[in-house]
């Protein structure tokens, strides 16, 4: 019989119920799980799928709450720490699980963010807890997707998953696709797990994709729109200024005329930064 353990789905044998807790069992060895997890009761005999952890003192406990990623398989995992220590990610079950700080950017400013996503599988130490594992670039070339040809100048949300001096690697949110974004198509290096919208440039012959993180030209702000939008973004959102405003405030505040305001704000608008209403200006 193979033996259990952390980090493995299973199926097994409802044993008995003391308490608050329900022993499973493999036929060799007895697993508590908590009773409150059952939506409906069980009874001796039954048999149960659940996931096994390992908890402080090593030993195997089940839960009904299986991950969304597991061992041999990859997926997007959020982010919803972030410590010294490293990242520690969701991924569907009753225990979060840390991707170590040296498997991170070794630029703290690149590590990801609450909210932020990595892609990886699911791995357990000699303990028997839980870590993350981050996707490498081998296991990246056996799940990409190949693209189409006619991807050319569309837009994808992606988020990067390796990063490097030359550029950085992302890979497609809704499909697969591996996407190289060189670092003259950036304004700044985004950081792992970020989600970004990337603007597809070449198709290459492999499949792959090169992108750029750059806006097209039509679609670039002015100096006045990024004066507004950095005056908005340092008073909360909103401001009381919008294209019915006076010149004369429109000059106090930001020292340009009125049309001058009026283009940038319409600029601003046309790419749904901003919205005005009753007045007021605010980010979108």
């Amino acid at each position: 019989m193979e033996e259990l353990k952390s980090g493995q789905v299973v199926e097994l044998t409802v044993l008995e119920e003391q308490g608050s807790r329900i022993f499973l069992t493999n036929g060799e060895i007895e697993i508590p799980l908590n009773s409150s997890e059952l939506s409906e009761p069980l009874s001796r005999g039954d048999r149960i799928k659940v996931f096994l952890l390992a908890d402080r003192r090593g030993s195997l406990q089940a839960t009904t709450a299986i991950p969304h990623i597991q061992q041999g398989e990859y997926g997007w995992a959020r982010v919803i720490k972030v410590s010294n220590e490293g990242a520690y990610v969701d991924i569907g079950t009753t225990k979060e699980v840390l991707v170590q700080a040296e498997d991170l950017p070794p630029i703290r400013d690149l590590w990801p963010e609450i909210g932020d996503h990595l892609f990886l599988t699911l791995r357990t130490d000699r303990n028997g807890d839980l870590f993350g594992r981050l996707v490498t670039e081998e296991k990246v070339n056996e799940l990409y997707e190949g693209a189409l040809e006619d991807m050319h100048n569309k837009n994808l949300n992606a988020r990067p998953y390796r990063l490097l001096p030359v550029g950085s690697f992302l890979l497609g949110i809704d499909q697969p696709y591996r996407i190289f974004v060189h670092n003259t198509e950036m304004e700044g290096e985004p950081r792992i797990g970020q989600d970004v919208t990337v603007r597809i440039i070449a198709v290459k012959d492999d499949g792959t994709l090169n992108g750029s993180l750059l806006p097209r030209k039509h679609e670039r702000l002015s100096s006045d729109a990024e004066q507004i939008l950095a005056y908005l973004n340092s008073v909360g959102g909103k401001m009381p200024f919008s294209d019915k405003s006076t010149p004369e405030e429109i000059t106090e505040m930001f020292h340009m005329s009125k049309g001058a305001f009026k283009r940038a704000l319409g600029s601003l608008m046309k790419v749904g930064r901003v919205k005005q209403q009753d007045g007021w200006t605010e980010l979108q």
